[in-house]
């Protein structure tokens, strides 16, 4: 089933209703605490995903949701919403507006929208398989890196790398201009405005990228995981985001040097 208008005025709406239940809490008193696998969580994430699975509920009952906060709901449709309600809520606890709230529709495992909301300073990526991404409404273009020596190359944090994984992402790091380190989600979208020319990352689960597949590509880029396989459900969160495609064959090469 295409994208409907209907699918993205919800998707829309969705970022609103999370950036409603965040802002209050920015650099605010966010109740912190920490989950089982030590991973930060505040009473922001929750308020903003419990928003977010209300509206999906009550307009398509019939949809699977796939939350960082609570349970995955079963449908029926062959559709399912993943959200991420505050992807960098370490950026978010220490008052740093680079967090971002991300909300993916999946077609039979495949992304096909994804949003990418910073609701504190009002910026906000929307990918549609098949249509260009729009950063506030306006076309956005990854742009065209020549030389992966020309690179500028992000990266959450080197300390989310098995010692295998970092050994691969340092022969793509000696091979760039310069590395940045920190971002979570914004990063993609930088990539998706041409900020930045590439994202590598290991250890993301479902609500972390699929979201940020239909943003980068619609802008020209091209994301997948590190043997250069397209993202879907089942990928196993070894991803790559290139603003300029023809560099991926030689990130793959140098991400293959596991250990070497």
């Amino acid at each position: 089933m295409p994208v409907s208008q209907a699918d993205i005025d919800l998707a829309k709406r969705l970022a609103d209703a999370a950036g409603a239940a965040i802002r209050p809490y920015f650099r605010a008193e966010h109740g912190l605490e920490a989950k089982d696998d030590s991973s930060p969580v505040t009473l922001a994430d929750k308020a903003a995903e419990a928003a977010m699975r209300r509206l999906i509920i009550a307009e398509r009952p019939m949809d699977a949701i796939i939350g960082e906060e609570e349970e995955d709901r079963a449908g029926t449709s062959g559709r399912t919403w993943v959200l991420d309600p505050i992807d960098g809520t370490r950026s978010f606890i220490v008052g740093r507006p680079i967090f971002g709230t991300l909300i993916a529709l999946l077609e039979d495992g495949w992304p096909v929208l994804g949003i990418i909301d910073q609701p504190v300073i009002g910026e906000r990526w929307l990918g549609v398989t098949g249509r260009e991404t729009l950063f506030n409404g306006k076309p956005a273009h990854a742009r065209t890196c020549r030389e992966l020596s020309k690179a500028l190359l992000a990266t959450t944090s080197p300390a989310l790398f098995t010692d295998d994984q970092l050994h691969a992402f340092e022969h793509v790091d000696a091979a760039v201009m310069s590395t940045v380190l920190g971002g979570d989600c914004y990063n993609y979208g930088l990539v998706a405005s041409g900020h930045l020319d590439l994202v590598i990352e290991a250890g993301l689960k479902l609500h972390d990228f699929a979201a940020l597949v239909p943003v980068v590509e619609g802008a020209g880029g091209r994301m997948c995981d590190w043997q250069g396989d397209p993202l879907h459900a089942g990928s196993n969160g070894e991803v790559i985001a290139a603003g300029d495609p023809a560099r991926i064959e030689e990130i793959v090469e140098a991400l293959a040097c596991r250990g070497h």
